[in-house]
């Protein structure tokens, strides 16, 4: 099949390097001055150029970095360097953001993040409260947005940049399922005929299995999709499904290279992974997809997320660069190659404004019939904090958290 590149391995290496090379160049960031109270406003922008660290626990570069660097180089009185470091899980995000906060020396100036390391965050308070107190830099925020409600449910602690990667969606080799699955008893069935053939990864960890998870209630008919505690029908079913699957990967490319190598048969998956791992090599480009009778598609959402303590110049800074990547012409890159599809999170971005490659890739692997699930389809934004938290432990606890591999 060829040489294959594993997405997460290649953005977590590149995004180190850029870190380490760019750290060593600038040095740490002195504080200016004090971070401004929520009742100043938004800061001015600062008489020097700055350095801004950014960090990424989405994967989110792959969509936003060129925008960035354009920002950086397009900014030269208040933008010194912008530097890129990574964080693999939200653990990681969050205890790097802290010892920065305990150490009274706040270097990352943006978070990129999802919403699992988004609200883990939250939880612990590090994150400074975007809107309503620095709403001005975001004019008509949210009646910009193609679904407001995936902004709602941050609580302001994060600006919604990209939106999309629908599922449940389940990507499979037609050559070892040549009829798939129309409902969960169909895929039950299939789970247990064909133990080991079927997977998908820990949810704390993956958005696709994040997104198995929290759609599964709707398409079982829980009495309340939003909270896990009334998830009976749900957590019966993925515990019959666990019987016959050998172990859950703590990351979601783990899962697309087994179904690569041949090792498994279905994956539970997303819009942009089953066509980006399409792009990208991992998975040869006649693997098909489906979704299941009754299904509700979950959206997904990356967000920039500033960490409190910043001095009022980098504040400034990484206010106007998160409302730039809002503009419609950065939107158009988020198409990028489609491992987050759509992938624009403001209305008034087609695909014709996207470059000329991202148009061509979405030609190759792009399904028609995705685009019209996205039309035609009920679309409901994640859990909240609250909500996720403990949806997650329940699986940890009732459903996989034993069986849980490569964390």
């Amino acid at each position: 099949m060829g040489s294959r590149i594993s997405r997460r391995k290649f953005l977590i290496g590149a995004g180190s390097s850029a870190a380490l090379l760019g750290l060593g160049a600038c040095g740490p960031q002195s504080q200016v001055s004090p971070e401004p109270a929520p009742d100043e406003g938004v800061p001015e922008m600062p008489d020097q150029p700055v350095n801004l660290t950014v960090i990424d626990a989405a994967g989110n570069l792959q969509l936003t970095r060129a925008a960035i660097e354009d920002y950086e180089s397009s900014h030269p009185d208040t933008v010194r360097n912008i530097n890129f470091t990574t964080a693999a899980t939200a653990a990681e995000l969050t205890s790097e953001v802290q010892a920065q906060q305990d150490a009274g020396q706040v270097e990352i100036a943006i978070a990129l993040t999802g919403v699992d390391g988004l609200f883990a965050g939250l939880e612990q308070g590090i994150w400074l409260t975007i809107t309503p107190n620095f709403e001005e830099a975001f004019p008509d925020l949210e009646q910009n947005y193609v679904n407001p409600a995936a902004q709602e449910l941050v609580q302001g602690q994060g600006v919604l940049i990209s939106y999309g990667n629908f599922g449940p969606v389940f990507t499979y080799n037609p050559e070892k399922v040549p009829t798939a699955p129309r409902n969960t008893n169909e895929l039950l069935t299939y789970t247990r005929e064909n133990p080991g053939q079927f997977m998908y990864a820990r949810p704390a960890t993956s958005g696709p299995g994040r997104i198995f998870l929290m759609g599964l209630p709707y398409i079982l008919g829980d009495p309340d999709p939003k909270d896990p505690e009334t998830w009976n029908n749900t957590w019966s079913y993925l515990e019959q499904l666990d019987r016959y699957i050998e172990y859950y990967p703590s990351q979601t490319a783990d899962t697309m290279e087994e179904l690569g190598e041949g090792v498994r048969a279905i994956l539970a998956s997303s819009m942009g992974w089953d066509m980006n791992q399409r792009v990208v090599g991992t998975i040869p480009t006649n693997f098909e997809a489906f979704t299941l009778e009754s299904t509700t598609l979950i959206s997904d959402g990356h967000y920039a997320a500033i960490p409190s303590g910043l001095d009022a110049g980098r504040l400034a800074v990484a206010l106007d660069l998160i409302a730039t990547l809002l503009q419609p012409e950065q939107q158009a890159l988020a198409y990028d190659n489609v491992y987050f599809y759509p992938g624009p999170a403001v209305t008034g971005v087609p695909p014709e404004m996207a470059p000329e490659e991202s148009q061509r890739t979405i030609a190759a692997v792009g399904r028609a019939r995705f685009d019209q699930l996205i039309e035609t389809l009920p679309i409901e934004t994640q859990l909240d904090a609250t909500a996720l938290t403990r949806a997650f432990e329940m699986w940890d606890e009732r459903i996989g958290g034993s069986k849980v591999r490569g964390e």
